[in-house]
């Protein structure tokens, strides 16, 4: 008799070759599409001439030619109000604090009417501010420091300033220049975004900007300088859609996107 064979054994002679299939060879894949770089990107190593002394005192001279005597836009009664307002003032808008303050200040012009008219009335005076259960705290409890150590003023002292109660140094600055005649410049959102984009104080945080501009702004202008480099970054020189059609420095701003015409 012949040798058995096991039908489920295994095949000695290996799996079979796969079938190939006719037809068009396989595409290789395709690399990935490289995005084009945006104008920012492409000049993210752009590195400006540095601004001349002829040129900054050009910058503050058209300033002061169009807006000889520029003021703050917070309105306030006295040196108190000011400070209060601009405690008030961060993280919000000037416009939005001014539609609050008057009958804020109606209501407490002065320290000791502050206090007496308390926290929990002011809070509801200024609610529709960002921010306005902290600042009602702070404006109250500033309000009683200023009271039992500077005999209710606002003290011209920035060491002193600083020590209240929701007041920064940008704070400080605001109110030693506006309420004293100091020359100082508070360096906000608005500056920040000039010194950088113009080239004039490029700096990384608002201190930087703010000692560059110390540094290089020349002495006649010093007194209103942060208020015309305010008033040209909310106005002209604007985060998302900067004028510069309409820009008074437009042929020395350094900024490598801006938008020249004819003339400039």
């Amino acid at each position: 008799m012949g040798r058995k064979t096991n039908p489920k054994a295994k095949s000695k002679a290996g799996p079979k070759p796969a079938k190939v299939k006719s037809g068009p060879a396989p595409r290789p894949p395709l690399k990935p599409a490289v995005k084009p770089k945006s104008k920012t990107t492409a000049k993210s190593g752009f590195k400006p001439k540095p601004w001349t002394e002829a040129e900054i005192e050009e910058v503050f001279r058209r300033f002061r030619a169009a807006n000889p005597e520029p003021r703050g836009e917070l309105q306030h009664i006295n040196p108190y109000t000011l400070l209060v307002a601009v405690v008030l003032s961060a993280q919000a808008t000037d416009a939005g604090v001014n539609k609050a303050t008057p009958a804020l200040f109606a209501a407490a012009d002065t320290p000791e009417k502050m206090v007496a008219l308390g926290e929990d009335k002011v809070r509801e005076l200024i609610k529709t501010i960002g921010l306005f259960r902290t600042k009602a705290k702070n404006v109250v409890a500033l309000s009683k420091l200023l009271i039992a150590e500077h005999g209710g003023m606002v003290p011209p002292v920035r060491e002193a300033l600083e020590a209240l109660p929701g007041v920064g140094r940008k704070t400080a600055n605001v109110v030693l220049n506006n309420a004293f005649g100091a020359e100082t410049i508070a360096v906000d959102t608005h500056v920040f975004r000039v010194g950088n984009r113009t080239g004039i104080a490029p700096g990384k945080n608002p201190l930087e900007v703010e000692m560059k501009l110390e540094e290089r702004v020349p002495p006649a202008y010093r007194r209103h300088a942060h208020h015309w480099l305010i008033l040209h970054g909310r106005y002209t020189c604007k985060a998302q859609r900067p004028l510069c059609e309409k820009c008074l420095i437009n042929d020395l701003c350094r900024w490598p996107e801006k938008t020249t015409f004819a003339g400039c």
